[in-house]
C-alpha cells in the first residue's frame, strides 16, 4: 500500500463516489434533498487535505433514483451545488461533478461502466487513467476503477468485508483516513 500511495502526484486525478464516501447512505432508498445529506466526519478535513495533491478530483455517482422519478433532478442539484460550496468553504475542492440517472445497468455512464470517466477527460482533457485513484464503497466504484485502469481504494464505510477483494490496492476506514495517509507519505 505505501508503494501505491508513494506513486501518486500532483499530476493524478482523483475519482470520488458519493454516497458511502462524501456522505452517509440511505439504507433504504436514495438522498433526495439536502436535508438528508450528511457529511461524514471528516470529509471536509479530507478534501482540504486532498486539494493539493491532485490535479483534478471529479465526482462520479450513479444517481438511479432520478431515472425512477423518486429524486428530482433539481433536488440532486442543489445537494451538489450545497456539497460543492461546504467543500469550498472548507478548503477543497471538486472540480467536476458527473452523475448516471439511467436506470439499466448496461449503460455506459453507469459505474461499472466506465461512460463518466470518458465525460471528465472531455472535460479534462489533461486526465490520465493510469495516473488516477478512484475512491469508491462498493464493488462497482472498485470495477469501475479497473475499466479505466486506475489504483482503487476502498472505503469500508458501508461493506467492510469487501476490502479483501482483488479489485481493491488498498482499503481505509474513511476518506479522512486516506487523506492523512496519502498526505503524511
Amino acid at each position: 500500500m505505501k508503494d501505491l500511495l508513494n506513486h501518486i502526484n500532483p499530476n493524478y486525478t482523483l475519482f470520488l463516489d458519493r454516497d458511502g464516501v462524501i456522505n452517509h447512505e440511505n439504507p433504504d432508498g436514495y438522498i433526495n434533498s439536502w436535508q438528508a445529506f450528511v457529511f461524514y466526519e471528516g470529509v471536509l478535513q479530507a478534501m482540504q487535505l486532498l486539494n493539493p495533491l491532485f490535479k483534478h478530483i471529479v465526482l462520479v455517482t450513479n444517481q438511479r433514483g432520478v431515472g425512477r422519478g423518486i429524486t428530482q433532478l433539481a433536488d440532486l442539484h442543489q445537494i451538489h451545488q450545497n456539497m460543492q460550496a461546504a467543500i469550498s468553504q472548507a478548503g477543497g475542492r471538486i472540480d467536476g461533478i458527473y452523475f448516471c440517472a439511467d436506470v439499466d445497468s448496461s449503460s455506459y455512464n453507469r459505474k461499472p461502466n466506465p461512460g463518466m470517466a470518458y465525460q471528465a477527460r472531455q472535460h479534462f482533457p489533461a486526465i490520465n487513467f493510469a495516473q488516477s485513484v478512484m475512491v469508491g464503497n462498493s464493488p462497482s466504484d472498485m470495477a469501475f476503477g479497473r475499466a479505466i485502469g486506475a489504483s482503487t481504494i476502498f472505503l469500508t464505510t458501508t461493506n467492510p468485508t469487501f476490502a479483501g477483494n482483488q479489485l481493491v490496492d488498498a482499503a481505509f476506514d474513511s476518506l479522512l483516513d486516506f487523506a492523512k495517509a496519502i498526505s503524511n507519505r
